[in-house]
């Protein structure tokens, strides 16, 4: 789901687009010597740069990366490796969209491929959480893997920003065109990646964080002969049977909230409960609300049923309940089977083809975990697939981890548990022997002491 922030002052880096970037020119150096001969097939537009450094310590400087894109996504207390040397390439897939400003480009279909001077024979694909762009994983799963030795690439999925919701010609389209562009990117980066180092590839995994986590698992339900694995944090789930998802839930809170907030009303608070929040995530509501639910829900109700609003682009911001044709009051059950079935091509089924581990924190309050994480486990479980999945309920953390450090005597990150997940993955895949499976499922306690930001067991 996507991570839209409103204009504030205080969340104005979190909502900023990115800025035009002008890109090093490539340095003259022995070991990039060949980087002329670096193509990414498919490409309509690649430039191609050796860095000393291809994570965010040495990118934010050279204009290879934007830190706005990436805001939010992390606690202010997470360490990250530096110091990892490599060639990166950026360029663009063919596309008519222009949402993706970045570079001055003004293309979508932007990726991002990393190539570590040291390879461990590994690549690491990802797209972008919320509706930001193809820098967004940048701090939170770039740096990590390319000092484990992966090669790394991000796809922007195709288009983003506030307006995503204009590409494409029928409701879902966009989204559709997310799970499209992470199979291009993964073709290309595969075959850049052996073709770089002279020899194939050992492993291939898919990681993603929200919506990106949702990129995750189409992946492995629907090419997993493309990967090894994948590691799915909080992802997205529009369920393929007419289940409670983001548009049901979002409405009640965006109605219900404010009588809760004025008043403690009692109604109002159990129809938050009833609605899938968590009981405990209260204090998160707040934040939420002034700067999540209403661009949400407008946004991803204007791509899937634009009808609802009659000529406004995704309704009026804040609107009171009684207002015509105000978000807060949508009931996506009784909108026309056309608005279903637009939801229903975006939906997951459950049935992974290789193993996948998903972590997602118990006080979410963007993806409540009810309706998200734990859906998406039964429904695995229901198509027999329950062997090739774990799944880890981290207690204490929510969607954002910048909302750890708001409240850090009553939460901790989902990211250390993320990479704890990421390396568990690792073992489970193991090739040559040596296979180790993972913890079984289960909810985390929270972690109180020790170094929380950067630290997470999930046995």
């Amino acid at each position: 789901m996507p991570l839209l922030l409103r204009r504030s002052a205080l969340f104005s880096a979190l909502l900023a687009s990115l800025l035009t970037i002008p890109l090093v020119p490539a340095r003259a150096d022995a070991r990039c010597s060949h980087l002329g001969r670096v193509h990414v097939p498919g490409a309509e537009h690649q430039v191609t740069a050796c860095l000393d450094d291809l994570t965010t310590a040495g990118t934010v400087a050279s204009g290879h990366t934007d830190a706005a894109d990436w805001a939010g996504l992390h606690s202010a207390s997470t360490r990250n490796p530096s110091g990892v040397p490599g060639i990166q390439i950026d360029g663009y897939f063919h596309d008519t969209s222009t949402s993706n400003p970045t570079h001055g480009w003004n293309h979508d279909a932007q990726f991002v491929i990393r190539l570590p001077e040291r390879w461990n024979g590994g690549l690491v694909v990802a797209g972008a959480p919320g509706n930001r762009r193809q820098y967004a994983n940048d701090f939170t799963i770039s740096d990590w893997v390319l000092a484990k030795g992966y090669a790394y690439a991000s796809t922007d999925k195709g288009n983003g920003g506030l307006e995503f919701y204009k590409d494409g010609r029928r409701p879902g389209d966009a989204i559709l065109e997310w799970y499209q562009r992470m199979t291009q990117i993964t073709v290309a980066a595969r075959a850049t990646v052996a073709r770089h180092y002279g020899r194939p590839l050992r492993r291939t995994y898919a990681a993603g964080i929200s919506n990106g986590g949702q990129l995750v698992r189409w992946a492995l339900e629907n090419h997993p002969e493309l990967y090894d694995g994948g590691i799915d944090a909080e992802g997205t789930l529009w369920p393929p049977d007419d289940g409670p998802n983001a548009l049901v839930y979002l409405p009640v809170a965006l109605r219900n909230y404010p009588k809760y907030a004025a008043t403690g009303d009692p109604e109002a608070h159990d129809a938050m409960l009833r609605a899938g929040f968590a009981p405990g995530s209260e204090f998160l509501w707040d934040f939420n609300y002034r700067a999540i639910w209403d661009g949400t829900q407008r946004r991803y109700r204007e791509e899937v049923d634009p009808d609802y609003d009659g000529d406004l682009e995704a309704g009026i911001p804040f609107c009171q309940s009684g207002t015509p044709a105000c978000d807060a009051d949508y009931d996506y059950y009784a909108r026309p089977r056309s608005v279903h079935r637009a939801v229903r091509r975006a939906s997951l089924t459950g049935h992974i083809g290789k193993p996948l581990i998903t972590v997602q924190g118990t006080l979410d309050a963007l993806l409540p975990i009810k309706v998200h994480g734990d859906a998406y486990a039964s429904l695995v479980r229901s198509e027999g697939m329950a062997w090739r999945h774990r799944y880890y309920r981290i207690e204490g953390a929510s969607h954002l981890d910048i909302e750890y450090d708001m409240f850090p005597d009553r939460m901790r990150p989902l990211l250390p548990c993320m990479r704890t997940a990421f390396e568990a993955l690792e073992r489970w895949t193991a090739r040559g022997g040596g296979q180790e499976s993972p913890p079984p499922s289960a909810t985390v306690p929270r972690q109180t002491s020790g170094d929380v930001a950067n630290t997470c067991a999930i046995s």
